[in-house]
């Protein structure tokens, strides 16, 4: 049994040097490269389900609108960016929505006028640049601090600083008569390639671009194609961040993080100095936070301190961490799409299923008394409309509780691995048992 399972692993390295590296680096990567796949295709999915005259409204219920997907890619980040700290060193940041408030900041203040050193024609990317450095310069600062302590007093240090820096923003006169309502650019941004016009496209809900007339040939409204745009855009800076992520903790700096989360005194023992692993893992992390927080001010074509320094913006991405899975990253994005699908389905607007039930309902039916003056409407109303928060929070409890794992962390530990690595061979293993 030991010689077979030898010889196999020798026949797999060999496998494995006869191939090309491009063969390799498809093998392993095919669950990532489909995952890209689904998005890049969603828009056209989108379009076609939900402008079809008989089903359109049907599916509109289960498939968030472009828009909607645009800020899932941007908080899906931003909660990657959490879930590298938190997840793979064990240490919770609940102030990190500091580092994505300063890149939405930034990048803002700065094409307005408002940061000396750079003018307000500087390339959208590189704003974005600058913000993340400068949101990484403030994780080192509070990380040269916080990780004095551990455990729930690094939590609130750092969500002290967070609510610290949310009270000065608000306050801050230098950003005009009214900080606590934030900054606006009304011109919009392009992002691309810096200096070269013909590589730049428009983002934000209200911005034209010549791609516009392209995707109007696959049948999208002008809406559709503008949010599109954004999303291929944005989409395109995420993946290289995501995949820029998992090589870091895919090498040796990566495996020490690891280590810091299962049994930080025995990594102290063995040798490594853990406080300044923690700190280096800090800003990384906060260098992504940034980049997340200035495309979703970039996109906005704004910022405010609700909407970036505010403690429930940290609050989504721990929870798209525990819904997706803490230490898998690529799950803190599925957790925020599960979370913004959830939202959409029971929002109180024309797309979520209680404007949807009562507009297929005849209306003698929904004012029809069940019990007293209790009808089908009211019911309606108190189980549905409006109620998105209600039945998220009893997710949360549910994925607390139930599956503390999280969605890729329950996969993984089916399939014994990573998806990106194991998932192909397990389906197929599966199709072929299904075939038997």
């Amino acid at each position: 049994m030991v010689e077979a399972e030898e010889g196999t692993d020798v026949a797999k390295a060999g496998e494995d040097r006869d191939d090309g590296l491009l063969s390799r680096y498809f093998r392993y990567h095919r669950v990532h490269l489909a995952v890209i796949a689904a998005f890049l295709v969603y828009p056209f999915i989108y379009s076609f389900l939900s402008t079809a005259p008989v089903v359109g409204s049907t599916f509109d219920l289960f498939l968030p609108d472009v828009e909607t997907m645009v800020f899932v890619v941007v908080i899906g980040l931003f909660a990657m960016s959490f879930d590298f700290i938190s997840g793979y060193t064990g240490y919770l940041s609940f102030g990190h929505a500091l580092f994505y408030g300063i890149g939405a900041y930034f990048v803002i203040m700065a094409a307005t006028g408002l940061v000396p050193f750079l003018s307000d024609e500087t390339p959208y990317l590189l704003l974005i640049l600058y913000g993340a450095l400068f949101a990484t310069g403030a994780g080192i600062v509070v990380g040269l601090v916080s990780f004095r302590l551990t455990g729930v007093y690094f939590a609130m240090l750092t969500l002290g600083f967070a609510e610290l820096a949310n009270i000065f923003i608000r306050d801050w006169s230098y950003l005009g008569a009214a900080p606590e309502a934030g900054i606006t650019h009304g011109p919009g941004f392009s992002l691309g390639v810096p200096y070269v016009d013909g590589l730049q496209v428009h983002i934000g809900r209200l911005v034209g671009d010549s791609f516009h007339s392209f995707f109007g040939l696959f049948g999208m409204t002008e809406q559709i194609a503008q949010e599109t745009v954004s999303f291929y855009a944005i989409g395109l800076l995420v993946v290289v961040c995501y995949f820029a992520l998992q090589r870091i903790i895919h090498s040796p700096f990566g495996k020490v993080m690891v280590a810091i989360r299962e049994n930080e005194e025995r990594a102290k023992a063995v040798g490594y100095n853990t406080y300044w692993y923690k700190l280096g893992a800090f800003s990384i992390s906060a260098f992504f936070a940034g980049i997340a927080g200035a495309l979703a001010a970039g996109y906005r074509r704004g910022a405010s301190p609700d909407n970036s320094f505010d403690l429930f913006v940290t609050a989504d991405a721990l929870l798209a961490a525990i819904i997706g899975g803490f230490g898998t990253l690529a799950g803190s994005l599925y957790g925020h799409l599960f979370h913004e699908m959830l939202d959409d389905f029971l929002s109180t607007e024309s797309h979520g299923l209680a404007r949807y039930l009562q507009g297929i309902i005849p209306d003698s039916v929904l004012e029809a008394e069940i019990v007293g003056e209790l009808t089908l409407q009211v019911v309606i109303n108190g189980l549905l409309a409006g109620r998105a928060e209600l039945y998220l929070g009893l997710v949360f409890i549910f994925f607390v509780l139930v599956v503390p794992q999280g969605l890729l962390g329950t996969i993984r530990e089916r399939i014994g691995g990573t998806a990106a690595e194991n998932l192909p061979d397990h389906l197929r293993r599966y199709i072929r048992g299904l075939r038997k």
